[in-house]
């Protein structure tokens, strides 16, 4: 029998397994590496480099089949990507491999899942990507998203990858660098983390080079946000501060959403610019959200940090595929402290969700309509403690599911929880909660043509 670190290795690099062993020209056997039965360990033979032995070429920053693997690591129990964790009637549950964090999911037109997640040191971690043709039963060979090794970071939950599909199914990934290669920070004269963008190559085989987007704001923090049209608009969005504003004061109430865009698919960006002149202050160290729904709409939600105190949650719509944008107030919540939140939209072609936490609780709401006519926040059913990380998906009957993380926190990890509520946003039967959440991380959920849902975590 084979381990499971090599089925979960195989499953995410697109090696088959047999009875002999993994196949394939660079199976981990022919780089040196031997796998023990059930409840073994893979263990390093004196291994050598190898042609061919990389995820693929990536210039410079090559990941070796081998650290590829420990980055990995072993897969939790006999489950491993594509291996269901959970089945109910509407929603599947899939576990990644231990150490894959802040799974991130797009679909694009086709059907075709696209999925980032994050591997190695908290700090200095990296991006790996791989797609689904089968609604995420299995996933392809992954392969390396950054350029520069270690360039990401998981730390704090809210600052790592951000994936989209635009135009053609092209793949658009944009992070919160690691390293202080950014604009300078007006406060304390010393660079800050860059903004850092990349997308598919023409070949569809590799991530071109990593580019930073930002140039006229200062004090990267809360984690930024990519989102892509089918007419070839891309938008990536930020919280910072002006350079212009740099002598206002201190604090976060200078900080604004910036975002730039570029029409001709992420070949060339605009220049940034604050999306909103309303100053509301933008919570330092919580992430935002873009999103382009199918109507060259796009959203985008953050909270804010008026007065230090006043961290609302505030909801962005442009009817001009981001020339412009108007705001409005969506939820209160009055804390003189950072929560390090993060936040989620999402859309079925018609209907577009929304889904924030305020004071332990998550909630979700519809914002499509007029931006002065959105409803009541809903709230996930039972007693709100201790809940984060909310990510929404709705289905083409308009019902949907909420999902969320509870008790984690600062190098803590927890359970998932998920609530699946029917077109009129009632609560209906299928519910869960499952533990296993890893620290630093969050689940992911996606609508399935057929109506169904998947979760991967």
């Amino acid at each position: 029998m084979i381990s499971h670190e090599i089925a979960a290795w195989c499953l995410l690099t697109g090696y088959s397994i047999g009875t002999k062993g993994v196949k394939g020209k660079n199976s981990p056997h022919k780089a040196g590496w031997k796998g023990r039965g059930v409840g073994g360990r893979v263990e390093p033979v004196q291994p050598r480099q190898m042609p061919g032995d990389t995820l693929g070429a990536i210039g410079d920053a090559m990941t070796t089949r081998r650290s590829t693997i420990l980055t990995l690591g072993a897969a939790i129990g006999s489950l491993g990507v594509g291996a269901t964790a959970g089945t109910t009637k509407r929603v599947r549950i899939t576990r990644l491999p231990e150490g894959a964090l802040q799974p991130q999911l797009a679909q694009d037109a086709s059907g075709k899942l696209h999925l980032v997640t994050f591997h190695g040191e908290p700090q200095h971690g990296d991006l790996l990507y791989a797609f689904s043709r089968d609604e995420g039963a299995t996933f392809s060979r992954a392969i390396p998203v950054n350029r520069e090794p270690g360039s990401a970071i998981a730390t704090g939950t809210i600052r790592g990858a951000q994936v989209a599909a635009g135009r053609k199914g092209r793949v658009h990934v944009a992070w919160d660098g690691s390293k202080p290669t950014g604009p300078v920070n007006a406060d304390s004269g010393k660079r800050g983390m860059p903004m850092l963008y990349t997308r598919m190559s023409a070949a569809r085989d590799a991530f071109e080079p990593q580019r930073n987007l930002m140039h006229h704001s200062f004090g990267l923090d809360g984690g930024g946000s990519v989102a892509a049209d089918r007419n070839g608009n891309v938008y990536v969005a930020w919280h910072g501060v002006g350079a212009s504003e740099a002598s206002q004061g201190r604090g976060e109430a200078r900080r604004r959403v910036w975002i730039t865009r570029s029409r001709d698919g992420g070949a060339t960006f605009e220049t940034e610019r604050m999306a909103w002149a309303e100053r509301t202050g933008a919570c330092g160290c919580c992430g935002l959200k873009i999103h382009a729904d199918g109507r060259n709409r796009v959203y985008a939600l953050y909270r804010s940090a008026t007065e230090s105190v006043h961290r609302d949650i505030y909801l962005l719509k442009s009817d001009d595929q981001g020339a412009s944008f108007e705001g409005r107030l969506l939820h209160k919540w009055d804390i003189n402290a950072c929560p390090m939140s993060s936040m989620d939209l999402a859309d079925n072609g018609d209907a577009v969700m929304a889904a924030w936490e305020t004071g332990g609780q998550v909630y979700w709401v519809r914002v499509d309509g007029g931006i002065r006519s959105i409803g009541e926040p809903i709230p996930a059913p039972g007693a709100g403690k201790g809940r984060k990380h909310p990510r929404i998906a709705v289905n083409s009957r308009g019902e949907t599911l909420l999902i969320w993380t509870e008790g984690t926190g600062w190098k803590t990890g927890g359970s998932l929880a998920y609530q699946l509520f029917d077109e009129r946003g009632k609560p209906g039967q299928e519910r869960g909660q499952l533990p296993g959440i890893a620290a630093w991380s969050f689940g992911a959920v996606t609508a399935r043509p057929d109506g169904s849902f998947l979760i991967l975590y």
